[in-house]
């Protein structure tokens, strides 16, 4: 160990030849700003009194600065350098320092990512149990979607006959009730000329003795409109009463013919 203490002497004389180097470094600046000091205000005792004001800012700046590096001077010579040794020992205490700290800071960083984690385990089993539940829900209506459709009942064709029949019949007795009402309508708002009345034409009164009422011409109309439909039109008889006719042209519910006057259809209300 004494051979190796005095290999390692020369070091130790290097390490303070180098603070000592530093020392008179900071001793040299020193005295060019000081020196720099002295011509400024050497400088500004020519000028005169237009160019103070940058001056001294420059001045009191420099100063400032001299302060500084003179505190900073004073505590390097107060203080002795700690020269390390470089032996076997030290590096060794250094070496497992750094490892402890190397150490500590691994520490941390795994508690991190261990508690990561477990974040991430809790996060997981909670899908996992909403997967499970989303599983169990989808089984359930599965079953209930394959008893639905084993039980479902097929219609017949009896069975559609059937409600057309009935519907059929419904709508029949719906027209016939709107005919009696139609028809009741009519003859008590559009009756037949009173036969009464005194002609002064015996051919109208024979004429008068054949009309019909307005609810037939309507009826006839209509059967013509729906049994030939490519010639809907009807003559006009003597049976139809004039005012009639009249009446159903002027309301747009009959219209005549465009080159025979004589004959007349129904409007096609339902195209």
């Amino acid at each position: 160990m004494s051979v190796s203490q005095e290999d390692r002497d020369p070091d130790s004389t290097t390490d303070i030849e180098d603070v000592t180097d530093t020392k008179e470094e900071l001793i040299k600046k020193c005295e060019e700003m000081w020196k720099d000091i002295e011509e400024c205000q050497n400088k500004l005792s020519l000028v005169g009194t237009e160019t103070l004001t940058d001056s001294n800012a420059q001045l009191s700046l420099l100063i400032m600065q001299v302060k500084c590096l003179t505190a900073e001077l004073s505590q390097w010579q107060k203080e002795t350098p700690e020269i390390i040794p470089l032996n076997e020992e030290v590096l060794v205490t250094l070496g497992k320092e750094e490892f402890q700290k190397l150490r500590h800071d691994l520490e941390l960083v795994l508690s991190t990512i261990q508690s990561k984690n477990e974040k991430l385990k809790e996060d997981l089993e909670r899908e996992q149990q909403w997967l499970d539940e989303q599983q169990q829900v989808l089984e359930s209506l599965s079953v209930l979607h394959s008893e639905l459709k084993h039980h479902i009942v097929t219609v017949s064709e009896s069975r559609i006959f059937n409600e057309l029949k009935t519907k059929l019949h419904d709508t029949k007795e719906y027209k016939e009730k709107l005919l009696i009402t139609l028809s009741e309508f009519l003859e008590d708002h559009f009756p037949l000329p009173d036969r009464n009345v005194k002609k002064k034409k015996k051919n109208i009164q024979e004429s008068t003795a054949q009309l019909i009422t307005l609810h037939e011409i309507l009826e006839i109309l209509l059967n013509r409109l729906f049994d030939a439909p490519h010639d809907p039109y009807v003559k006009v008889s003597d049976s139809f009463w004039p005012p009639y006719v009249e009446l159903l042209l002027r309301n747009g519910i009959a219209l005549r013919h465009p080159e025979d006057p004589t004959r007349i259809r129904l409007e096609a209300f339902h195209q």
